[in-house]
């Protein structure tokens, strides 16, 4: 997986219920989104160690290269290593 090399989770955001801006949400460079083709607020799986969840992505140039700040994804601490990956829309679901 050379163009979706793994990322560090180097911070963590945690809501309450009485903020007004809650939910799963990951800030990442835009150079590291560029090379995983993701765009800003766009659907992505969050691989974590533990788990996966589904994530909107934020671009902010203030998260360092090679690292990712969540919040609201329960399972993920940082210094932990997540991989992101691309809700596929396209794909058509297949039958069982």
């Amino acid at each position: 997986m050379a163009h979706n090399p793994p990322l560090q989770v180097v911070g963590f955001i945690g809501t309450r219920l009485s903020d007004a801006v809650r939910g799963p949400l990951v800030l990442l460079n835009s150079d590291e989104a560029r090379q995983r083709l993701i765009k800003d607020e766009e659907l992505v799986w969050v691989y974590g160690p533990r788990r996966h969840d589904l994530a909107p992505v934020k671009i902010d140039e203030t998260i360092p290269r090679g690292g990712v700040v969540v919040r609201d994804i329960a399972g993920l601490a940082p210094t932990e290593i997540v991989r992101l990956i691309k809700v596929d829309t396209d794909r058509p679901v297949l039958a069982r």
